[in-house]
Parts: C-alpha cells; sequence; structure tokens
C-alpha cells in the first residue's frame, strides 16, 4: 500500500503543513476537524500537493526534504504554494 506526502495550505492564515500519511483523505479530515495538535486551530486546510511514494521510509525521506529550506524553495519555484491552485484531493489515485 503506498504511502503520500502532502501539502496542506490554510485558508485562515495562508500558512502551509507538510506531513506524510498512508490515507490521504482521511488525514486531511483529521486536520480539519481540528485532530492533529500540529494544525489545530489554523484552518480550514486545503490539500494543494501530494506525492505517491512506495513506502513510509521513502515519504518519511520526502517529507523532511520539503521541510528542509532546499525543499521549501522547490516548492515555491514549482509554484506549489502558489495561492489559486484549487483542490487537488480528488485527483489522489
Amino acid at each position: 500500500m503506498p504511502y503520500y506526502v502532502y501539502v496542506l495550505k490554510s485558508e485562515a492564515t495562508g500558512r502551509s503543513y507538510i506531513g506524510h500519511s498512508r490515507d490521504i483523505h482521511n488525514r486531511v479530515e483529521e486536520h480539519n476537524n481540528g485532530k492533529s495538535l500540529a494544525t489545530r486551530g489554523r484552518g480550514p486546510w486545503r490539500l494543494v500537493y501530494h506525492e505517491k511514494l512506495d513506502n513510509r521510509s521513502d515519504a518519511m525521506k520526502r517529507e523532511y526534504y520539503y521541510k528542509s529550506q532546499a525543499g521549501r524553495l522547490k516548492l515555491k519555484e514549482d509554484n506549489i504554494l502558489r495561492e489559486d491552485l484549487g483542490d487537488v484531493l480528488n485527483s489522489v489515485t
């Protein structure tokens, strides 16, 4: 079963959050329902990017990369953190 690295954007604050999960649909719901301490009170959250990876180890490595300065610059260069991307949740396969 694959893992996903995802980027959420807060519609309230404009801030982003990067994480990984096996069940991306459920995880986004958890963020929006206040079940994650890291994002509680700063939503609603919108999924703006995701990557499918083969295993948890690879997903964690990719998450750590995107949380680094180089990774955040890459997300900005690729326009992943721009405002007008819309919801990509329905594109998760």
